[in-house]
């Protein structure tokens, strides 16, 4: 099995208060708080081999905080991630082998699409359980071979008060 962590983007600057909303940056107390989150991570030894993330600002820069932690070695920009993204469009790509073997994944993006997303991977459909608070984790164990929605299982759902020092 491989591992998906789900990571929802750190606070961000007010909703409504951007002309463009894939503008919004990531605050300074979102960035200090993501930065803490990204070194207790590696403290705990969690790297990832492939670190996925949204196009819009307040994403990029919380992935750029966790790559910068030495948590991935590289960063890779993807449209579906952005918020509305498709799953199917991320699950065809781990079901052809995209991503090449890994043994783990990160993908970092927006609520309520990774909740959602979280539970179709569980359970085949969207139950409306999960809230990811934002710089929290959601990680599920994928199978390695054939889809992934409905197979995959839950083995961490932290936010992020728990990771800071």
């Amino acid at each position: 099995m491989a591992s998906l962590f789900l990571i929802r983007h750190g606070l961000a600057g007010e909703h409504g208060s951007y002309a463009n909303d894939a503008e919004r940056p990531l605050t300074r107390e979102g960035q200090q708080k993501t930065r803490q989150v990204a070194k207790r991570l590696r403290k705990l030894d969690l790297t990832f081999d492939r670190l996925l993330t949204s196009p819009l600002v307040r994403a990029r820069q919380t992935a750029e905080i966790l790559l910068e932690a030495g948590l991935a070695e590289q960063l890779e920009e993807v449209a579906y991630l952005a918020p509305g993204g498709d799953l199917q469009a991320w699950a065809e790509a781990w079901q052809t082998g995209t991503f090449g073997p890994i043994a783990s994944l990160a993908l970092v993006g927006h609520e309520p699409d990774l909740s959602t997303w979280a539970e179709i991977l569980l359970w085949g459909q969207s139950q409306g359980i999960f809230t990811l608070k934002k710089a929290g984790i959601i990680g599920l164990s994928l199978p390695q071979a054939g889809s992934p929605i409905g197979q995959s299982q839950l083995f961490w759902l932290t936010p992020p008060r728990y990771l800071l020092d």
